[in-house]
């Protein structure tokens, strides 16, 4: 039976001077706090404060980086305890599930998955065997009797993890009665939200008119018009930052933005709330939207974040038995120079407004988001997000980005993911792969020691805080 302990030196250079300075600088931010300003988590975890059933509902059924890889070798979602809309048969016995994803856990070899897995098992749980089909019912077990004492309730999570700040996001459909209880319990600051618009920005998001006529009521404002609507924004908007946000999110297909007159504004939303727009006319909607909503972040202070570039609910089948977030979306080649131009031309100098862009295109890192980066004053690049979040893809992210923007046009990282326990292994691979570029940087003399450990303590948390003014 193989032991999955992690080795201490993991991500490291082979070459052994630098692995000798990534150890050093990795030592002095190894147990910094956790900023983690976006993400994905259930807020009514936090704000009730329960035990967590048990470890498939925890650690399998949220996430999709696990259902994809599955559903890729022949794993029916229905066999990991995901209920079809029809209301077919799916496996009830969570014990069964965690067995199929114990049978299959080699299918994630060489992965960041693995990666985050096996942290989890190993430093969050304390478990040292690897998962297999042998050892799975054993490890099934001892998890459970783990999550049922104390120790394992959400809040108490929060402190073990260390994590100073973490931001949900919600619909503006949301009441947040979740994060109500939380500001009571906790205090402002420690879990807070963010505003993701989508379902009443994007025409072609499933309900997008009763999406509309919910915004209506839970705004009060009329929405029958486009003047009407852009003031429901500005209220939940205003709800929102009162509840903790200090950021919007926005996930579209691609970084369009328009700059459209009002009277064109208006025949658009109309045909929006009608459900007659073209691909063209719902793809002018959203881009307009993006810019509105910089506008408004100009007035009310909160830091936008855009995640565009997925052709998303690529399997239509798959989403009509198991809806969104189910592993099948896809990224799609991205453009920023252009599309970007509207929404830069008016907001792009205000050094007031923050614009954090994300990528799933890495093309574009050095010639297009370095370079815009590095020279409009509200623009910040995000870390490597959903299939670049891995040791590969964030050394490459800096060997792309920093010889245009540097470091200190980036915005630190952050997690953005619904896997609770994967935050802090999520966390420390950044930290390693951090200081590994930053290793490579000294051993080649084009950084001082003092510089890059300056730069180790800044990339693990001081640019989040920063760029997102927490």
């Amino acid at each position: 039976m193989t032991s999955s302990a992690l080795h201490p030196d993991r991500l490291f250079s082979s070459d052994s001077r630098q692995r000798e300075i990534a150890r050093e600088l990795y030592g002095t931010v190894r147990t910094l706090p956790i900023i983690s300003p976006h993400g994905h988590t259930d807020p009514n975890w936090f704000a009730d404060n329960k035990p967590f059933p048990n470890a498939s509902e925890l650690l399998i059924k949220p996430d999709h980086y696990l259902l994809r890889m599955l559903y890729s070798k022949g794993v029916s979602l229905a066999s990991l305890g995901l209920q079809p809309a029809c209301g077919g048969p799916c496996e009830e016995n969570p014990e069964q599930v965690w067995q199929t994803f114990a049978d299959h856990y080699y299918l994630f070899r060489g992965t960041p998955t693995r990666l985050w897995m096996d942290h989890v098992l190993g430093e969050v749980f304390g478990i040292e065997r690897q998962l297999d089909s042998q050892t799975g019912a054993d490890i099934y077990a001892e998890i459970n009797r783990q999550l049922a004492t104390p120790a394992f309730l959400p809040r108490a999570l929060l402190d073990r993890f260390n994590i100073e700040v973490i931001a949900t996001t919600e619909s503006p459909l949301d009441s947040l009665q979740a994060h109500g209880k939380l500001r009571d319990a906790l205090g402002a600051g420690r879990v807070i939200t963010a505003y993701r618009p989508d379902p009443v920005v994007d025409p072609d998001y499933e309900g997008f008119s009763r999406n509309i006529e919910q915004f209506e009521a839970i705004s009060g404002e009329d929405c029958g018009s486009y003047a009407g609507y852009l003031r429901a924004h500005r209220e939940r908007r205003l709800y929102f930052r009162e509840m903790g946000a200090t950021s919007t999110d926005h996930g579209h297909p691609s970084a369009r933005c328009e700059d459209l007159t009002p009277a064109q504004c208006e025949k658009l939303y109309q045909g929006a709330l009608r459900g007659e727009l073209n691909a063209e006319q719902a793809d002018q909607f959203r881009g307009q939207l993006l810019t509105e909503m910089a506008l408004m972040s100009l007035d009310d202070g909160l830091v936008m974040q855009l995640h565009p570039g997925v052709y998303r609910n690529h399997n239509p089948a798959l989403f009509a038995d198991f809806g969104r977030d189910r592993g099948a979306d896809v990224p799609l080649a991205g453009e920023f120079v252009r599309n970007l131009k509207p929404l830069l031309d008016r907001v792009g100098n205000h050094r007031d407004f923050t614009l954090i862009l994300f990528t799933l295109d890495e093309t574009t890192y050095a010639r297009e988001l370095a370079p815009l980066a590095g020279h409009y004053p509200a623009l910040l690049l995000g870390p490597p997000w959903w299939f670049h979040d891995s040791p590969e893809g964030m050394l490459r992210y800096r060997q792309q980005v920093t010889e245009t923007a540097g470091f200190y046009n980036t915005a630190g990282f952050n997690d953005d993911t619904r896997a609770f326990l994967s935050i802090p292994a999520r966390h420390d691979v950044a930290r390693r792969m951090d200081c590994r570029f930053l290793a490579q940087l000294v051993a080649e003399h084009r950084l001082e020691m003092n510089e890059a450990a300056e730069l180790a303590q800044d990339l693990t948390c001081n640019l989040a805080r920063r760029a997102y003014r927490l």
